[in-house]
């Protein structure tokens, strides 16, 4: 089972999660609570989050991705409603 280690506000949540999981799922059922979200559609960029390590290992960007953080995608930065989590990943 893939492990998340999730940097927000000062603390380190980790946390083995399903594959092919999507954080912002599990942040809904309270499993990531302190993770931002809004929209889950990829419309909002509140979920956006830069990638610590673990980002050779996620799909490639989607549109959705590609239109809303642009030049970003290059720092990192991706949207945790559009990932899948297959292996182990660092946000």
């Amino acid at each position: 089972m893939p492990k998340v280690r999730l940097h927000v506000e000062g603390e380190i949540i980790e946390q083995e999660v399903r594959d092919n999981a999507n954080l912002v799922v599990l942040a809904g059922i309270r499993q990531f609570p302190k993770l931002k979200y809004g929209c889950g559609m990829g419309k909002c960029t509140k979920c956006a989050c830069r990638v610590l390590e673990g980002a050779e290992k996620l799909d490639p960007p989607n549109w959705k991705e590609q239109k809303m953080l642009g030049e970003k995608l290059e720092e990192d930065v991706r949207l945790c409603c559009q990932l899948t989590i297959k292996d182990d990943i660092v946000i």
